[in-house]
């Protein structure tokens, strides 16, 4: 008997295809999606990743040998809209964002998870090293990291609301490594158990994010000051997209001491530098917020949780509390943190005993680094 119809999203890697041959040993109703997010004119594309048409022909290969049935999905229109336009314009106004949270949220587990439901399935399903749990106690799903701390993809999915996770699975969570999930590949058989990774942005070209601003946004790379905190000019740049805080790269030489981007002004277009010293920040303004273990604010009194503020970052020791506009938090680092970055995500974790650390309570988008506490 079937436990259920499960839409497996299929990015031509081994980890979603592991996901989809997994779930229909488990007894699942497994229909493979793989998303067209991004138009190619070869077989390997201009783009890597996730994207290229060779990935979509992998993940048709994938089905066939797991025996499951396998479509493509045209979201090329609606991915642009929603992720590569604020991607852009995060750059254009001197943010670092991560797209890969947005894609989550907006494409995923809103749209994907739309479609799903109309295809009459149960659940949403992908390759993500992440787990879910429902708490009886709050009566809420619960997302964890996975149990390959190396591979934890739960900081990308922070923005997840109650209604997706009730309807997600993600088989890998449980899973102890990638060489495990790769071992489970050969033994399937399956053609992907020898693919590398994908470690870029899916729709940057090889050249890099500037390369793709200027094809796509060349009026956001305007030439414009570099000053350092004093405000004294000491150089040129040839656009606040190009640099990112705490980077060395791209600044004036023949300085005195080795100097960092410490701030980003894109209403002046200016770039602010410093000493090495100037990078840490005793606190964080986030917006945007989402919460998941907890039911949300109000926060009755400030919250001592552990913060990721970049994906491949070390969760930091932070008391978090609501901040003056709604939808906004406060975080107060018990050890100043460097390059704290606007655009990136503060994650927020929690838990007791044994799983300290490990349960997500929410997050939200870095909106300003605090110098001092507050």
């Amino acid at each position: 008997m079937s436990k259920g119809v499960v839409v497996a999203a299929m990015s031509g890697g081994v980890d979603s295809a592991v996901t989809a041959a997994l779930l229909k040993q488990e007894g699942y109703e497994v229909i493979g999606i793989t998303l067209q997010i991004w138009q190619e004119h070869s077989e390997q594309g201009k783009y890597g990743g996730c994207c290229s048409l060779g990935a979509v022909e992998d993940a048709r290969r994938a089905a066939a040998k797991i025996g499951i049935p396998h479509y493509v999905l045209n979201f090329r229109d609606y991915f642009a809209d929603k992720v590569i336009d604020r991607f852009i314009e995060e750059y254009r106004w001197g943010r670092t964002p991560n797209p890969c949270v947005e894609c989550n949220r907006t494409v995923k587990f809103e749209e994907l998870l739309r479609q799903a439901e109309n295809l009459g399935a149960d659940f949403l399903a992908t390759g993500h090293y992440a787990r879910v749990r429902f708490n009886e106690q709050t009566g809420r799903y619960e997302l964890l990291k996975a149990r390959d701390s190396h591979k934890d993809q739960s900081y990308a999915l922070y923005t997840l609301r109650q209604e997706a996770l009730a309807k997600t699975l993600f088989p890998l969570g449980h899973i102890e490594s990638k060489q495990e999930t790769r071992r489970i590949a050969r033994e399937l058989g399956l053609p992907l158990a020898n693919k590398p990774d994908s470690q870029e942005i899916c729709f940057v070209p090889k050249e890099g994010y500037i390369a793709f601003l200027k094809e796509k946004a060349p009026t956001a790379l305007r030439p414009g000051p570099i000053v350092d905190t004093s405000g004294r000019k000491i150089g040129e740049h040839p656009g606040v997209a190009f640099y990112t805080i705490g980077q060395r790269k791209r600044l004036p030489a023949g300085q005195k001491e080795a100097l960092f981007v410490v701030a980003l002004d894109a209403e002046t277009n200016t770039v602010v530098v410093g000493p090495e010293s100037e990078l840490y920040a005793a606190g964080f303004l986030a917006s945007e917020c989402n919460w998941i273990a907890l039911s949300g604010p109000p926060l009755e009194a400030p919250l001592a949780v552990q913060v990721k503020i970049r994906y491949n970052g070390q969760a930091a020791s932070a008391l978090i509390r609501e901040g003056e506009e709604r939808g906004t938090i406060v975080g107060c680092f018990m050890q100043p943190q460097r390059a704290v970055t606007p655009g990136q995500s503060a994650v927020f974790y929690g838990g007791e005993g044994a799983e300290a650390g490990q349960v997500v309570l929410g997050g939200g988008i870095i909106a300003d680094a605090l110098k001092q506490s507050s």
